[in-house]
This record gives structure tokens, C-alpha cells and sequence, in this order.
């Protein structure tokens, strides 16, 4: 019997366990697990770096929703970056990466995996055809974030997927979340999220997951989950599970919210432009409509001159100026001297005008009020 979204967020995973009934999976806080024999694991369980009951319910609640056959959860959005990388790459191959993507995952490819012979070129992946051109004999890893950061572009997932040719197309998918997007059913290869975001959902856990249908992959994911050991707490992961059980009901009011803040702050004078895929003035809404259920909650803001962008940001008094996204709670950031300073000068470089907000569930005329005193201060 298939299953709705909601209700795998709430039930793919994990089964009241046998000995209390637990409807919640228990934090199983153990390094380690009794063991039946010499090498005779009990139930598959040695030690937590190579595998733990709670971790494994969430990466099985992953998988269910991004309709995948496994998912791998690391210790942050960064770690599950970096091991999926070095497992696709080896010194001499090339990766295709988008001129708008979140400055950790540029600074890891151009600043680290540089040393290592591993080259790069970048791209505006909302161009199959520019994507198409950019790929090389040895390029083995085409990596795409939809919608981006902080720009929130929206790539045409399954257009690139046509002409990736040999390489993994990997899809950072935290901005969308499963519940709006699934990559792997446009063509991507493998999907990422940094779960710190609207997978937890209440900006109190680090994580991140890489999911995959390829049970080659997974095994040398696995890998380096124990011998690297970028593990999560089984904690964090009960966080993360938790927070994922009312992922739908969050992000419907998220969208609604950021639906009406991107309206609000269209078309105001001190406002050049809104970046938002929900209204019909964005580059990409088409390609959103087709290939999101819902527009998101991130709302990016370009105003006029880079000091309206900072006064701004130091004006709102509900939302807070704080890096992340995805929690309940609104927050708002200077990309250009916040999250993304590592791309400073770089194809990647963010304007300075932009301010990027996320949108939470807050009532939305608090939200209104709170943005319209910012912008009388400007």
C-alpha cells in the first residue's frame, strides 16, 4: 500500500519498537551494542561510527520521502558535500558547478579540492546548453542547487539531466525539501540536503543526507560514514526525525507566508527587484511551476544600493539578522558579507544590494508590519 507524504513523515522508518511500544524512536545514546558471538552483531549494530538504530529510522524517513532507495545522514549539511564529492572524484577529474550556489560548497571545490588536481568550471546551470558545453571528458560530477543560493534561480532539473552525459548530477535540494521537489524523479543522480534547514526545521540541529538509488554508491558512502566517521548524534538525528514529521504543514505555511511577503516588497521604490520563483515577473516561474509542487520560502530582496541592503537588515525588529534558514522563525542576511564572503571576487560573488530572507511561519501581518517600519527607515 503506497503512502502520502504526510503520513511518511511521520511513520517511514521506524515501527513501535517490541520491547516498550515506543511511538517515538528511542535515542539509543550507545557507542556500542552487545554482541550475540564473536562477530555475531545483534540485530546489525557493532558501533555507533559505522551504524545506530535512530540514525538509521531517519535516513530510512529520508529515503521515503525523497522517493530513493537509501539515504545516508552526516554530521552537517557541509560533511554529507564533501563525502559525496570524494567519493565521486579522484585527482585529474572536473566538476560543473552553477555561478549562484552557497559559498561553503565553492569554497570547499575551489579552496580544497584545488590541491587535489580536481578542476572546475563554472557555469548558469539554468542553461542546458552552457551546461552542455562546459562538460569535459573528465568531468564526473555536474553539481546543482534549484532553487539557489541566494539568487533562488531554478534550474531545469530534468533539461540538464539530458546533457550531463557520463557525469553524477548532484542536487543540493534544501532549499525545496522533498516536499516540494524530487530531483531523482527529474534525472538527478544523487540528492543532498543540509537537514539543518527545513528538514529539522527549528534551527536547533546540525546535519546533512545524501540520497541515491546506485547500491554501489551507497556502499562506499557507507565507507566513509565509518571511517571518516562525519557522523550525526543519535540525538541530532531524533531532532532532525522529529522536526520532519511536520515538514508538510511547515512548508505549506512557509510558502503561503513568503507568497505574500515577495508580493508586499514587488514593485516598492526602494526595492530594484524581487527574487522569488512564486511571482510571474521571476526569470524561471515557468520552469518552477512545472517542476515544484509550491515556490518555497526563501524570498531574496535587491534593493537600490547596497547601504538601503545593510540599514535594512540592521532595521527589522521580528526578523531576526542571523545566518541559516529553514526554521520556524523569520531570519534575514547579508549574503555578501554573511554566507557567501568566501566568494567574494569570484565568479560566484554575490551583489551587494542583496538581502536574502527566510520567510517563516509567523502571522504574516506581523511579518508585513514588521517589513514596512524597516523600509520607512530606508
Amino acid at each position: 500500500m503506497t503512502s502520502g507524504f504526510s503520513t511518511d513523515s511521520i511513520h517511514a522508518g521506524y515501527e513501535p519498537d517490541s520491547l516498550y511500544g515506543s511511538i517515538n524512536v528511542p535515542i539509543y545514546a550507545s557507542t556500542t551494542f552487545a554482541q550475540d558471538g564473536l562477530a555475531e552483531l545483534r540485530n546489525g549494530y557493532e558501533y555507533t561510527r559505522v551504524g545506530n538504530p535512530t540514525i538509521t529510522a531517519l535516513e530510512k524517513t529520508v529515503a521515503a520521502l525523497e522517493g530513493s532507495q537509501y539515504a545516508v545522514a552526516y554530521a552537517s549539511g557541509m560533511a554529507a558535500i564533501d563525502t559525496i564529492l570524494r567519493v565521486l572524484l579522484k585527482p585529474g577529474d572536473h566538476i560543473v558547478i552553477g555561478n549562484d550556489a552557497y559559498g561553503g560548497t565553492y569554497r570547499l571545490i575551489a579552496q580544497i579540492f584545488n590541491k587535489w588536481q580536481i578542476t572546475h568550471t563554472v557555469v548558469d546551470t539554468t542553461k542546458p546548453e552552457d551546461v552542455k558545453q562546459a562538460i569535459q571528458e573528465n568531468t564526473k560530477v555536474l553539481w546543482v542547487e534549484s532553487p539557489t543560493n541566494p539568487a533562488l534561480d531554478v534550474v531545469d532539473i530534468a533539461a540538464v539531466a539530458a546533457v550531463k552525459g557520463n557525469a553524477a548530477l548532484v542536487v543540493d535540494n534544501t532549499f525545496a525539501s522533498p516536499y516540494l521537489q524530487k530531483p531523482l524523479e527529474l534525472g538527478a543522480d544523487v540528492v543532498v540536503h543540509s537537514s539543518t534547514k527545513y528538514l529539522g526545521g527549528h534551527s536547533d540541529v546540525i546535519g546533512g543526507l545524501v540520497c541515491a538509488n546506485d547500491a554501489d554508491l551507497e556502499e562506499e558512502l557507507r565507507f566513509f560514514f565509518g571511517w571518516v566517521g562525519a557522523i550525526p548524534s543519535p540525538f541530532d538525528t531524533y531532532l532532525t526525525a522529529r522536526g520532519i514529521k511536520t515538514l508538510s504543514v511547515r512548508m505549506e505555511r512557509h510558502c503561503d507566508n513568503a507568497e505574500k511577503v515577495a508580493e508586499f516588497l514587488d514593485g516598492r521604490d526602494e526595492v530594484a527587484r524581487v527574487c522569488y520563483p512564486g511571482l510571474e515577473s521571476h526569470p524561471h516561474h515557468e520552469v518552477a511551476k512545472k517542476q515544484m509542487k509550491r515556490f518555497g520560502a526563501m524570498v531574496s530582496v535587491v534593493f537600490q544600493t547596497e547601504e538601503q541592503a545593510k540599514k535594512f537588515c540592521k532595521s527589522t525588529k521580528l526578523i531576526c539578522l542571523a545566518e541559516s534558514l529553514g526554521g520556524v522563525e523569520s531570519l534575514l542576511e547579508h549574503p555578501a558579507t554573511m554566507t557567501h564572503v568566501s566568494v567574494e571576487g569570484s565568479e560566484l560573488a554575490v551583489p551587494p544590494e542583496l538581502v536574502r530572507i527566510s520567510v517563516g511561519i509567523e502571522d504574516i501581518d506581523d511579518l508585513i508590519a514588521d517589513i514596512e517600519q524597516a523600509l520607512a527607515q530606508l
